[in-house]
């Protein structure tokens, strides 16, 4: 078992093809994988109420299962439980799954009614950047979801911590920014699968503002998802509360400015710009984590 610590930052339309021009990639050749992941539940969506996902993953000839559990964060960053081992296939490795501890206090009997719920198939373009004793993972997801004869659009970037501190990740998305347009995510995509699946969307509550930013968050993945504009509305009303919210947390005016500036902008058509970003990640940076993660 392993903890993932990674930053997730949605991506807009032409923020990819930038980002491989980026000044801190340019130079790197990244290797690309063709990943095709089945994810498994049973019928009732036993794993899904308990914030698991459990999937079988084809990477080239190797078929890889992984079990990753409920998530804490917040504003693109989490931490998550990771079990991930070489599976024969061609099915899940039901023996394997059932020795871990995520599933001890389950029923056996669940094992036997997991069957396959939905489909992530998606190109990784990955990048390993080293310096100074630390080493982070770039991979940039283009694919999409699929589930109940529906599919929305995977195009994210995860930047994963394999050794240092996580401040580096936060440095490494602040210089992104500059010139990308990307924002935080905190729907995973075993999340995302199960909404459009048909569980939908549920936005959490707000009870303080690290809470207000993860709601604004999921409205945002909504949004993507869905075209939908009730979620931008729950975003920006989420935000508004933020910038008038006097909690010793956001006692900074530049963060209640960087809230009431986000508002607005999503009052526009063309909200999701470099300087959008860049105020989502400050507000994620200063203000404590620590909420459920889907």
């Amino acid at each position: 078992m392993a903890d993932e610590i990674e930053l997730k930052l949605a991506l807009g339309a032409e923020a990819p093809e930038a980002l491989r021009h980026h000044p801190r990639l340019a130079s790197l050749a990244p290797t690309l994988t063709r990943l095709g992941n089945t994810y498994y539940d049973t019928p009732e969506g036993d794993l899904e109420g308990a914030r698991m996902a459990l999937r079988l993953r084809r990477a080239g000839d190797r078929l890889l299962q992984t079990l990753k559990t409920r998530g804490q964060g917040g504003g693109g960053l989490s931490t998550r439980g990771e079990w991930e081992w070489e599976v024969p296939g061609p099915g899940l490795d039901l023996a394997g799954l059932a020795a871990l501890p995520p599933m001890t206090d389950h029923d056996p009997s669940l094992l036997e009614r997991l069957v396959p719920r939905f489909a992530t198939d998606f190109v990784r373009e990955a990048w390993w950047l080293e310096e100074d004793g630390v080493t982070l993972e770039l991979a940039l997801d283009l694919g999409e979801i699929r589930a109940g004869g529906q599919a929305v659009a995977v195009r994210e970037l995860e930047l994963e911590l394999k050794a240092g501190e996580p401040a580096r990740l936060w440095a490494l998305a602040d210089d992104l920014a500059e010139t990308i347009a990307l924002r935080p995510s905190d729907t995973s995509k075993a999340a995302r699968g199960g909404a459009l699946l048909g569980s939908g969307w549920t936005l959490p509550g707000g009870n303080g503002p690290a809470a207000w930013l993860h709601r604004a968050t999921v409205a945002l993945d909504a949004l993507a998802d869905t075209g939908k504009e009730t979620w931008r509305g729950e975003a920006r009303r989420a935000f508004q509360h933020l910038a008038e919210t006097g909690d010793d947390a956001l006692d900074d005016k530049a963060l209640h400015d960087d809230a009431r500036a986000l508002a607005e902008a999503l009052g526009t058509e063309t909200w999701l710009t470099p300087a959008f970003g860049r105020r989502m990640l400050r507000l994620a940076r200063r203000l404590p984590g620590g909420v459920d993660l889907a």
